[in-house]
C-alpha cells in the first residue's frame, strides 16, 4: 500500500511539474498589463449587470433591497484579475476565498454566471502561470478541500437538500431512475468536479504546452548555435586547407624556379643566345606560381557570403577547377625538367578510374605527390624519381570500397644543408587523417626515399 501511495504521489508531482526547474515567466509588458486591466473591467461590468438583472427579477434573496453591497462583492471578485499574471497563485487563492465567503453571504451573487467564469479563470490562471509548482499544488489542494468541504457541509448539515427536494410546500415526487435526494447530490457533485477539474486540468495543459514551446525554442537556439559553430569551424578548416595548398604551391614552384635559374645561369655562361629558352621557363614557372597563389589568397580573403552556389568566387569570378588525381601525370611531366627525370605510371582496375576519384580525395593525393616531388628537388641528390598512381575499387581489409594511392620513389641520398621545416609532410599527414588513410613515409632499405599514401574510396565511388 505504501509503495502504491508513493507511486501515486510521484505521478501527481510529475504531472504538475513539481520537480521541474523551469519557470513560466509572465510577460510583464505594458500590453499584457493593459489586456489584464480590460479583462477585469469587462467582468466588472458583466457582474454588475448580472446583479441588476437578479434584482429586477427578485432573485437576490436577503440582499434584494440593497444595491451597494452586491456591487461591492462583484468589484472585490473581479478587480483582482488585473494582477492575475503577475501574482497568479495569490489571485487564485483570494478569489477562491471570495467564492467561499460570498457563497455563504450572497449565494445569488456567487453563483451568477459572470462570477462563476471569474472563479474558473482565476483558478485556471493560477495553475497555468504559477512559477512555484510546489506552492501551486498546495493552493489547488486547499481550494479543492475547502470547496468540497463546504459542499459536503451544505448537503449533509445545511438545508440545501431540503430546499431542493421541495417545490413550495410540496415535496418532489420520485419520477426518474433515481431518488430526488440522491439525484440532487450526484448532480451537484458532478457539476463541481467538472468545474474545478476543468480549471485545474486546463491550466496544467496550458502550462505543459508552454513548457514544450520553451523547450522547442531552446532546442532551436541550440541547433542554431551549433550550426553557427560548425560554419565557423568549416571556415577555419577551409582556411587551413588553403594554407596547406599555398605551402605546397609555393614549395613546388620555388624549387622548380631555383633549378631553372641555376640551369639558366650555366647556359648563359656558355651560350648567351641559348639562355632565352631557360629564362622563358623561369618566367613561365614564376607566372604559374603567382597565378595559383593569387587564386588561393583571393579565396582566403573572400568574405564568407561572397561565393555563389555555382562555385563562383568573389565578385562573381569563377575559380579555376582544382587539380585531381588524374592530373598527377601532368604534374610529373612538368616536374621532369633540368636535372630531374620523373616517370609516372597509372595503374587502374578499370580505364578512367583515376578521373572518377572524388575531388577532395583526388586533390589531397595530388598535393601529396606535389610535395613529395618538391622534396626530391630540395633535399635529395637523385636525378630521377618515379610516381605511381593506383586506383583499385575492389574491397580489401581496411578498405571496404577500394582505395586510391600515390607513391613517389627516388634513389638519391639526402642533400646536406637542406633540412626543411617539416611543414610539408605535416600537411600530408593532416590530409591523411582527414580521409582516414594510411601512409609509408621514410627512407627505403634499398636506398632513396619513399612517400606512399593510400586513402579509402567512399561507397558511392566503389
Amino acid at each position: 500500500m505504501d509503495g502504491r501511495w508513493t507511486a501515486l504521489v510521484a505521478r501527481v508531482r510529475a504531472y504538475f511539474g513539481v520537480d521541474t526547474d523551469w519557470e513560466r515567466v509572465p510577460d510583464d509588458s505594458p500590453r499584457q498589463r493593459r489586456a489584464d486591466l480590460w479583462v477585469a473591467l469587462g467582468f466588472l461590468v458583466a457582474g454588475s449587470l448580472g446583479v441588476e438583472l437578479l434584482r429586477s427579477i427578485d432573485s437576490l434573496g436577503a440582499q434584494q433591497d440593497s444595491w451597494v453591497w452586491p456591487h461591492v462583492a462583484v468589484a472585490l471578485g473581479t478587480l483582482p484579475l488585473i494582477w492575475r499574471h503577475r501574482w497568479p497563485l495569490l489571485v487564485a487563492a483570494g478569489l477562491s476565498l471570495h467564492l467561499f465567503v460570498f457563497g455563504l453571504l450572497m449565494p445569488a451573487v456567487a453563483v451568477s454566471m459572470p462570477m462563476q467564469v471569474v472563479y474558473f479563470l482565476a483558478l485556471f490562471t493560477g495553475v497555468a502561470w504559477a512559477r512555484d509548482r510546489q506552492a501551486m499544488l498546495g493552493v489547488v489542494a486547499g481550494v479543492v478541500l475547502l470547496m468540497f468541504g463546504w459542499l459536503a457541509w451544505q448537503l449533509a448539515v445545511g438545508s440545501g437538500v431540503e430546499e431542493a427536494m421541495s417545490r413550495g410546500d410540496e415535496p418532489l415526487v420520485h419520477q426518474g431512475l433515481f431518488s430526488p435526494a440522491g439525484a440532487y447530490v450526484v448532480y451537484t457533485l458532478l457539476i463541481n468536479v467538472f468545474y474545478f477539474g476543468g480549471a485545474i486540468i486546463g491550466g496544467q495543459a496550458a502550462w505543459r504546452a508552454a513548457l514544450q514551446r520553451d523547450r522547442l525554442a531552446a532546442q532551436a537556439r541550440t541547433i542554431d548555435a551549433q550550426a553557427t559553430s560548425l560554419q565557423r569551424q568549416a571556415v577555419v578548416e577551409e582556411r587551413l586547407r588553403i594554407a596547406r595548398e599555398l605551402h605546397d604551391v609555393v614549395a613546388h614552384h620555388v624549387s622548380v624556379i631555383g633549378i631553372q635559374a641555376a640551369a639558366a645561369r650555366r647556359v648563359l655562361r656558355r651560350d648567351p643566345d641559348a639562355a632565352e629558352g631557360a629564362l622563358r621557363s623561369v618566367e613561365t614557372s614564376s607566372r604559374d606560381a603567382v597565378a595559383q597563389m593569387r587564386g588561393l589568397l583571393g579565396t582566403l580573403r573572400a568574405d564568407d557570403h561572397e561565393g555563389t552556389s555555382d562555385g563562383s568566387g568573389p565578385g562573381g569570378r569563377t575559380r579555376a577547377p582544382e587539380p585531381g588525381l588524374a592530373d598527377v601525370t601532368t604534374l610529373a611531366r612538368e616536374a621532369s625538367t633540368h636535372g630531374l627525370e620523373v616517370e609516372c605510371h597509372v595503374v587502374e582496375d578499370v580505364p578512367g578510374a583515376a578521373a572518377s576519384v572524388p575531388a577532395p580525395l583526388g586533390l589531397s593525393l595530388y598535393r601529396t605527390a606535389q610535395e613529395a616531388l618538391a622534396n626530391v628537388r630540395r633535399h635529395s641528390t637523385a636525378s630521377s624519381a618515379t610516381v605511381f598512381v593506383r586506383v583499385d575499387r575492389r574491397p580489401e581489409h581496411g578498405f571496404a570500397h577500394g582505395y586510391a594511392e600515390v607513391e613517389v620513389l627516388d634513389g638519391g641520398r639526402p642533400r646536406s644543408g637542406t633540412s626543411g621545416t617539416g611543414l610539408g609532410l605535416l600537411g600530408v599527414r593532416e590530409r591523411l587523417s582527414t580521409h582516414g588513410g594510411v601512409s609509408e613515409i621514410g627512407p627505403r632499405v634499398t636506398g632513396g626515399y619513399r612517400v606512399r599514401v593510400r586513402m579509402p574510396l567512399p561507397e558511392e565511388a566503389s
